[in-house]
């Protein structure tokens, strides 16, 4: 049986998670615990023994320069990669490049706890989760899923709401459940999958 293996691994922390600012399309780079957390997430893979044939990440520094590191770490840095745009983070539109704390000054906690928590909500000027849904997952489907089901050793290096939405239909859950998966920076989740494309195991390399 082909090992159908999909492993995927939200970017080290950035500059701006660091400073508490909404990032989405912005594009700083990784803070030495990012990079850290990089090459850890890459060692973790190694030491599972796994390998890829192929790799994926958005069109950000933070993804690309996440799964760069892990490349050297598992010792594959000439592995081909596709880097597109489908997988970028959540665009948080007008609130970009805003502290978190000033935006609730700004809007009102409540308020910025709808933009930030709810599933179909935009902010202004941005993307909802059911947005970043709606550009992610058929990018995946139609780019990405095909080839793991061929037994295509796949690694993807992408963001926090991206990756939910992935996560949402590997492990069918609802808007209500995808909202409060919280994914750690640089902790591989490894997933293999059935020729359906269901999962068949998760392990979550976090920790």
């Amino acid at each position: 049986m082909s090992d159908r293996l999909l492993v995927l691994v939200r970017h080290g922390q950035s500059e701006w998670n660091l400073k508490n600012l909404f990032t989405g399309w912005k594009d700083p780079d990784l803070t030495e615990q990012g990079i850290a957390e990089a090459k850890d997430a890459g060692r973790k893979l190694k030491a599972q023994g796994l390998s890829f044939d192929v790799a994926f990440t958005s069109d950000l520094t933070r993804a690309q320069h996440t799964l760069k590191l892990m490349l050297e770490q598992i010792g594959q840095t000439g592995l081909p990669t596709t880097k597109n745009l489908a997988l970028n983070e959540r665009d948080y539109g007008d609130l970009s490049g805003l502290n978190k704390d000033d935006a609730r000054k700004k809007w009102g906690e409540d308020q910025v706890l709808v933009w930030r928590r709810s599933y179909d909500v935009p902010p202004p000027g941005g993307e909802s989760l059911k947005d970043t849904l709606a550009r992610t997952l058929p990018y995946y489907v139609q780019e990405i899923l095909p080839g793991v089901l061929r037994g295509q050793r796949t690694l993807i290096a992408a963001h926090g709401n991206s990756l939910r939405a992935l996560i949402m239909v590997l492990e069918k859950l609802t808007p209500e459940q995808i909202l409060k998966r919280e994914l750690a920076t640089g902790a591989p989740v490894v997933y293999r999958l059935n020729a359906d494309s269901t999962v068949a195991s998760k392990v979550d390399l976090a920790g």
